[in-house]
């Protein structure tokens, strides 16, 4: 008996420690953040919870909020956005190995035979006051040229899809790491408590195929999970289980949460573990999304003029011209980010056919987008970015008549716009080839550092200690683009 008294006296001792241990391992983990530069605020209470001591520490940006336009595939520049009359001489011709040098192509061309130098397929003007030259594909997007700041001059790492838009979003190009939007909601926290702070709403062409998306692009990572996008889906229910159940009513609902969210703090207090109050958090935030929802994606009470400014395919739910109504209607709201993925550019042949279905199922909308925000005083502390994981090479993929291009992270095209941005302005420059960047060189790094900046946040203090390491969104690189803030 004396025996077993003291088995369970060793086993319960046993049992304190481990739940010590895990208590001591939680606490560290929380004020690892919290006194950290870019910690937790609040102790993760309240509406605070979850806010970096950044919104503290750092004036006001420029921008209050985001509206990311990622064009998933990989737009071609040359054909869009960086024109190269002179080539057109050496159309048909090889790619200089002077060009080339030693980069890297991928499997799908490196066993052609040649690699034929194609120029753009269609014409360019200039468009606005500031002369700004474009596709003739993207006539909408012309109107508001004064309006945008167009960096040719990006380039990035990684030339396969699935590592070049991970690296877009998370600054790595290994998964797990957390995406952009969840930086942005970890380090500011969100503006309205019946909202998530990064919400996200994915579009696919009208024709073609399409490189997939996957909800780890919009993970927390290692974040806590309340920093995770909330996607909006395509259907009647934009929001799984947002309706109650049958025989559920909204005060039985509120019961339950209230007795679960009770359980859960109990057991927060027994091991510590800051997942639970993530929970807790999530929890409510889908309970007030059972009326803040509904309600943000009916346009009905949108007028023609409005739905007008987007285009007809505006009124097609999971359409692009939708998708960028409700980023506006989200922007009105105060969502911290929001992000629109659209499939599509990924045009490995018949660019000449796939191009143009694909700038007419975008440009409506894009440039509705900003004229909408501008007409209602947003654009001014609303920042835009479009732009895709890399460009396209000048070289044709199954030259030909079903001509194509293939993947090109050496030089490529993105466009901001709204909050602190020079407008009508080019920044950057490429070869004749538009193989090469001649002039201002701007990451990936540099421009989610210059995001992050024009939010408001030093993307070197923006940090969170995950296995020992303080990480952050531009890793251990990263600067600022000067040249293209206002």
């Amino acid at each position: 008996m004396k025996g077993m008294t003291s088995m369970n006296d060793r086993n319960r001792n046993q049992l304190m420690r481990a739940a010590n241990t895990l208590k001591r391992r939680a606490f560290l983990g929380n004020t690892a953040g919290i006194f950290g530069p870019a910690a937790l605020g609040s102790l993760l209470s309240g509406d605070a919870r979850g806010q970096s001591s950044l919104k503290q520490a750092m004036p006001p940006g420029k921008a209050r909020r985001v509206i990311s336009l990622f064009q998933s595939g990989g737009p071609s520049q040359m054909d869009l956005f960086d024109p190269k009359p002179q080539i057109e001489k050496e159309r048909g011709k090889e790619l200089p190995e002077s060009i080339r040098g030693k980069q890297r192509i991928t499997t799908m061309t490196s066993k052609q035979k040649s690699l034929p130098v194609t120029p753009a397929m269609f014409k360019f003007a200039r468009h606005g006051k500031s002369g700004m030259e474009l596709s003739e594909l993207l006539p909408r997007l012309g109107h508001v040229a004064d309006d945008i700041c167009l960096v040719r001059s990006m380039h990035t790492e990684a030339i396969n899809h699935d590592p070049a838009i991970t690296f877009f979003q998370t600054g790595f190009q290994l998964a797990g790491r957390p995406s952009i939007g969840s930086w942005v909601s970890y380090g500011l926290g969100a503006l309205n408590r019946n909202l998530p702070a990064y919400v996200v709403m994915t579009s696919r062409a009208t024709a073609g195929g399409a490189q997939p998306l996957y909800s780890r692009l919009w993970s927390s990572g290692f974040l806590p999970t309340e920093h995770s996008g909330v996607k909006l889906r395509n259907t009647k229910e934009p929001v799984y289980f947002l309706e109650n159940p049958p025989g559920i009513d909204h005060a039985t609902r509120r019961n339950m949460l209230d007795n679960v969210a009770a359980l859960n703090r109990q057991q927060h207090a027994q091991i510590g573990d800051p997942e639970i109050q993530s929970r807790i958090a999530q929890y409510e935030m889908a309970f007030r999304m059972q009326t803040s929802v509904p309600e943000l994606a009916d346009i009905s009470n949108e007028p023609d003029h409005v739905l007008k400014l987007y285009g007809p395919d505006v009124k097609k739910p999971g359409s692009y011209a939708r998708n960028c109504l409700l980023a506006r209607r989200l922007a009105e709201r105060d969502v911290r980010f929001i992000q629109l993925f659209h499939m599509g550019w990924d045009q490995h042949s018949k660019l000449a056919e796939a191009l143009p279905r694909q700038c007419r199922d975008t440009d409506h909308g894009t440039a509705g987008l900003i004229q909408d925000l501008k007409q209602r005083g947003m654009l001014d502390d609303t920042l835009i970015v479009w732009g895709g994981e890399f460009g396209r090479t000048i070289y044709a993929q199954d030259p030909g008549k079903n001509a194509g291009r293939d993947h090109h992270p050496r030089c490529f095209s993105t466009w901001l716009a709204g909050a602190g941005l020079q407008k009508g302005h080019v920044h950057g420059a490429t070869d004749d080839y538009c193989y090469n960047i001649t002039r201002d060189p701007v990451h990936v790094h540099d421009l989610n550092a210059t995001i992050l900046h024009l939010m408001g946040i030093d993307h070197e203090q923006l940090t969170y200690k995950h296995q020992g390491r303080n990480y952050r969104l531009t890793d251990v690189h990263g600067r600022v683009v000067d040249q293209i803030l206002a």
